[in-house]
């Protein structure tokens, strides 16, 4: 199909370049790539998941408390702005991009990865509303190019791109559930088609493949759980019907609107912390921490449910739904989504984890709308959430999938529709936000 679609001219071409010897070394370099990064991550996300565990968990038992208190938060989000301040403001690589910027971008550097992962480690534990997505393909990309040296790479262009997304793959291939979404998402996002798309397609797969079962050895012989974004169980799905997509739509355009909300907001901070840095992340943290306190307080429920990256209070939604009163979802919606966006433009993580659980959220909070069910506001959320976040329909269809496991078939209608229905509103939201300061201006047109 990619052959056809590029032409008679470049099949040849890109037949050749498969039959390559240097793209044979490149295939062979991305496969041995995932085993290291795979290990490196793996101990990342380890660890990671063990310091979380200790903030939040062991440290309240120890001074006494059954959980962690509503104050919680607060000391916990100022320490890792005080720990993210000197990181983002003198390290080589600034702790990774700002979150609100996307998962794009030029391949991380080997000399970056220090401060990518110490900018991790100080905020995700804490309780930043991020997820690791972002360092993760940050720390495999950076790692993979260790393979080549710079001359190597200033005089193949291509190998950089090409390598550092092998190995953001193999870093991120199970931390969403299925190294199927990793390639996806690198494939989808580089935005390449006809032959280039071949090209990335084959080290992406071969290296989240390679990453895939590093991770599941590791995770069996260390007895380790690494908080993978993956649902234990779920609600049981019937096929849908009209109702499902009466109220499966709009649910979709309320979502992309809360997501794109999020990120505006995340803007703004991230326009805020441009200058004097480091006192203003320490600001924006404690903001982060007041508003997962206010969760707490308005609740009377578990702060830890609204900080994090949301994984384990995804699990449990998708699990009990009917534990959540929807007062509580759509408290964890405003306050969860309130610290989201102060942290996408300020901390260091991934955006994509607390977005789903914003969608999930919502979706379970209508899901006793009549004609729809919590299993199809469920469905529904994961798919407009990840599309809207990501604005990558395909690889966002295909996360809710995973998610969804053996009930995603039944659903597989409905997540479509909303993946597209999201994505679609998602861009036109972004394009007006664009629009209206020239329009402000008397202007016309986008601006560049």
């Amino acid at each position: 199909m990619a052959e056809q679609a590029a032409g008679p001219d470049s099949a040849p071409g890109i037949r050749a370049l498969l039959r390559s010897p240097g793209y044979g070394r490149l295939l062979l370099v991305s496969a041995l790539v995932g085993v290291p990064v795979s290990l490196a991550a793996f101990g990342f996300v380890g660890l990671e998941h063990e310091l979380q565990h200790w903030v939040w968990e062991s440290a309240p038992e120890a001074l006494g408390y059954g959980r962690a208190p509503w104050w919680w938060p607060l000391p916990a989000l100022a320490l890792a702005g005080l720990l993210l301040a000197p990181i983002v403001t003198r390290m080589p690589g600034r702790g990774g991009h700002v979150p609100v910027h996307g998962m794009g971008g030029p391949p991380t550097l080997p000399v970056e990865v220090p401060s990518v992962v110490l900018a991790a480690l100080a905020a995700l534990p804490l309780g930043a509303v991020l997820g690791p997505e972002a360092p993760l393909m940050a720390v495999g990309s950076g790692l993979a190019l260790l393979t080549v040296g710079r001359a190597r790479r200033a005089a193949s262009p291509r190998l950089a791109p090409m390598l550092g997304a092998a190995g953001s793959t193999a870093a991120i291939s199970t931390i969403f559930g299925s190294p199927l979404v990793a390639a996806v998402m690198m494939i989808e996002a580089a935005g390449l088609g006809g032959p280039q798309l071949t090209l990335l397609l084959l080290p992406c797969l071969l290296s989240s493949g390679v990453g895939a079962l590093v991770f599941t050895g590791f995770g069996h012989w260390t007895g380790l759980t690494i908080g993978a974004l993956t649902l234990p169980s779920v609600p049981k799905a019937s096929l849908p019907d009209a109702a499902d997509f009466l109220w499966g739509v709009p649910l979709a355009v309320v979502i992309a609107v809360v997501i794109v909300a999020g990120q505006t907001l995340g803007h703004r901070f991230a326009a805020f912390t441009a200058q004097r840095t480091a006192a203003r992340t320490v600001i924006c943290a404690v903001l982060v921490g007041l508003c997962v306190a206010g969760y707490a307080v308005v609740t009377g429920r578990s702060p830890e449910e609204a900080a994090l990256s949301g994984q384990a209070t995804l699990g449990q939604l998708a699990a009990d739904p009917q534990a959540w009163p929807v007062g509580a979802l759509v408290a964890l919606v405003v306050f969860k989504g309130l610290g989201w966006g102060v942290a996408l433009g300020s901390l260091r993580g991934g955006p994509i984890f607390p977005a789903v659980l914003l969608g999930a959220a919502l979706g379970v909070a209508v899901g006793g709308l009549p004609g729809l069910g919590v299993a199809a506001g469920l469905a529904a959320g994961l798919a407009a959430s990840s599309a809207a976040v990501t604005r990558l329909p395909v690889t966002s269809t295909v996360l809710a999938s995973s998610l969804l496991g053996d009930q995603a078939a039944d659903s597989m209608p409905l997540v479509i529709v909303c993946a597209v229905v999201a994505f679609l509103t998602a861009t036109f939201v972004h394009r007006v936000a664009a629009e209206a300061p020239e329009g402000r201006a008397g202007g016309s047109g986008a601006v560049g």
